[in-house]
């Protein structure tokens, strides 16, 4: 028998469980190997005076832990919630806005600009989709980061055409216009992706110094 397999009943037969092996067997191992049975002795000395010893009182601290808790978040923490909440409102009224200008070039067509009726129809269902994005983002902010590439990247583009076709004469002032909204709202949508960063930053922060 090998001592590592002694040392495992040994210990069993401390705590009152099932050995394992036959004690006979055990019982001839120790006979035969010194130091198993000193071990043996060792493990029994400490069993007794663990269960003989009782363990120090460990006083209840409930009342105190929740004493120390605040009662009311930081202000740093009522400020944060209300700038989030003023970014999903005006950016829901954004997306509002949005929709209710993609809509009527949808339904009714370019008015002022002549373009093809599908090429018309495309480009309400674009100003319809980032309608739905703004909406969308307003409703769950954590969508914020995963929306911003497309309004990103529509926005970017819209504004360099936007700006090419106002010094060409191709489009009226007005219609040029009607596109800050679109950028207001991509705007918002950054900001708050930024916001849920750092957010997100601090709390994996605060965990390691915990786990720390």
């Amino acid at each position: 028998m090998q001592c590592t397999s002694a040392r495992e009943a040994i210990s069993a037969r401390l705590d009152g469980e099932p050995l394992g092996i036959p004690a006979r067997e055990l019982e001839a191992h120790l006979a035969a190997c010194s130091r198993c049975a000193a071990w043996a002795e060792s493990a029994a000395v400490v069993t007794r005076r663990v269960r003989r010893d009782p363990g120090p009182r460990v006083p209840d601290l409930t009342a105190a832990v929740l004493a120390a808790l605040p009662r009311r978040p930081p202000p740093d923490a009522f400020r944060a919630r209300a700038v989030t909440e003023v970014l999903r409102v005006t950016l829901f009224a954004v997306g509002l806005a949005q929709a209710a200008l993609g809509w009527p070039t949808l339904a009714f067509g370019g008015g002022a600009m002549p373009a093809p009726m599908h090429m018309t129809h495309e480009t309400g269902a674009w100003n319809l989709a980032a309608a739905a994005a703004f909406l969308a983002v307003a409703a769950a902010p954590r969508l914020a980061a995963g929306a911003l590439p497309f309004l990103g990247t529509f926005a970017a583009l819209l504004t360099v055409l936007t700006v090419g076709d106002l010094v060409a004469g191709l489009v009226p002032v007005d219609r040029a216009v009607g596109h800050l909204l679109l950028l207001a709202g991509v705007v918002l949508v950054a900001v708050m992706a930024w916001r849920g960063r750092r957010r997100r930053t601090a709390a994996a922060v605060a965990r390691d110094r915990v786990v720390a």
